[in-house]
């Protein structure tokens, strides 16, 4: 009875690493892996740019506002 049952075991093994490598194995998840890494960079990136632009222009006001002071005084 035991003998079977690792029989069984062994061929349902083989079974499953048979379907693993039909559906791409590795190969597939390493390029799954690293069209969401460039997809995230992507997104980080723009979101960098914006945030950057945004601080910009808000430090541009502060600019105008404290020379516009600057100004007035002299």
């Amino acid at each position: 009875m035991g003998t079977v049952t690792l029989i069984i075991a062994i061929v349902a093994l083989i079974i499953a690493i048979v379907a693993y490598y039909r559906t791409g194995g590795v190969a597939a998840l390493k390029k799954q892996v690293e069209d969401l890494t460039n997809a995230g960079e992507t997104m980080v990136s723009k979101a960098s740019d914006s945030l950057r632009n945004k601080a910009a222009d808000a430090l541009g006001k502060v600019e105008e506002a404290v020379r516009g002071d600057e100004e007035t005084k002299e």
